[in-house]
């Protein structure tokens, strides 16, 4: 079964060159193509597509905001949302990830970056460009500690090594391969961390793990 795709960027050849890149995917499926943040929202609540993937400048709302409103704390039904954008400024990246936004890419990575983090949103992991993933790292090493809530239980030995990896990126089955261990094992460990954090993502697992510097 085909990914269903919603393409939500207000430069009609950019949204063109992506909706191109993704169909010719055997098995993406471009449903729906937005040119600023309302219609992305209205489309997205229409259509119901496996992942959004949006830019992060747009008129009416900018894509933060739509992945506020699709993802955000508080949505009962979260979509997977992508977000993709020229700009690699901190504060977009940060906003983006704390609204509940599955990846974030520069317009820059390639197809095929873009190709696996639309797979990864839809499995429910989250991929983020390795530029940006470093520049996340040299951010979170340069200020003060977060305070951030303590885990309901103590985090094992195990779920502190996948609690880093997940912090610096990695998919399930990276993490699998890293640590010698079964995939269903990891989705296990990266289930507790998430009941024991109060998380809704990995994503948000990872925000903490950057907050109480553990990467």
């Amino acid at each position: 079964m085909s990914i269903r795709v919603v393409v939500a960027d207000d430069q009609e050849l950019v949204r063109t060159g992506l909706v191109m890149i993704l169909d010719a995917q055997p098995d993406l499926e471009v449903v729906g193509q937005a040119a600023d943040g309302p219609e992305a929202l209205d489309l997205a609540a229409r259509l119901r597509p496996d992942v959004l993937l949006v830019d992060i400048r747009m008129p009416g709302l900018d894509g933060v905001e739509v992945t506020r409103r699709l993802a955000g704390p508080g949505v009962a039904d979260p979509l997977a949302v992508v977000v993709i954008t020229t700009f690699d400024l901190d504060e977009y990246v940060l906003g983006a990830l704390r609204a509940g936004a599955r990846g974030f890419l520069l317009k820059d990575a390639g197809p095929q970056l873009l190709v696996q983090a639309i797979h990864a949103a839809a499995a429910g992991d989250a991929l983020i460009a390795p530029a940006v993933t470093r520049r996340l790292l040299a951010t979170f090493a340069d200020r003060a500690p977060q305070p951030a809530v303590q885990p309901i239980d103590a985090l094992t030995e195990r779920e502190e090594e996948v609690l880093a990896l997940v912090a610096r990126g990695r998919t399930n089955a990276e993490i699998a391969a890293e640590l010698f261990i079964g995939l269903s094992t990891v989705k296990t460990h990266i289930a507790s961390l998430m009941a024991k954090l109060g998380a809704r993502n990995r994503v948000e697992v990872a925000i903490w793990a950057y907050d109480t510097r553990r990467v």
